[in-house]
């Protein structure tokens, strides 16, 4: 019986999956799926347990790509994913996910390939020796931004949810 009740609130709503390893909004997207009523799974490595976590966690282990391909076999169509990762991204927008970094941009059909390319690029460079400065520190306006575009997205699925598919 428990089973068939799941299954009733999944098709209604989206899980929020969680890249959690080094998201820094982990504390945002707890308060945001309490508002909405959406579950958020956190997939992080064994290596990054902690004693006492808040919320939903799954850890897998600790091989480099272990948690995307957890959240990637789990997720399903109109689920939203908080991920840095952006091969993992490309991955999840072909398969209809919602994909969200921690800084708040969205990655979606329309940029994932200039995207993707731009890290090939990046990776090539790297390669030659030619290194960058990296990401920029994550700041206050970053966790707002990201804190307004979940907000948004999750808005949304309450005025859809006939819409959202499995």
């Amino acid at each position: 019986m428990q089973k068939d009740v799941e299954l009733h609130v999944r098709k209604n709503k989206p899980r929020i999956y969680v890249d959690a390893d080094a998201c820094p909004v982990k504390a945002g997207i707890l308060q945001l799926a309490a508002v909405h009523q959406v579950e958020a799974v956190f997939v992080a490595s064994y290596k990054n347990m902690m004693s006492e976590p808040e919320g939903k966690w799954v850890y897998v282990d600790a091989d480099k790509e272990a948690a995307d391909l957890y959240i990637a076999n789990a997720v399903k169509r109109g689920d939203v994913v908080v991920t840095a990762d952006i091969g993992l991204a490309g991955t999840l927008v072909a398969k209809g996910v919602y994909v969200l970094s921690p800084r708040g941009k969205e990655y979606n059909d329309h940029n994932i390939s200039m995207l993707l390319d731009m890290r090939y690029q990046s990776a090539k460079m790297r390669r030659q020796g030619k290194h960058s400065k990296g990401p920029k520190a994550f700041t206050k306006e970053d966790r707002a931004l990201f804190t307004r575009e979940l907000a948004k997205l999750l808005s949304n699925f309450e005025g859809n949810q006939h819409s959202i598919s499995n």
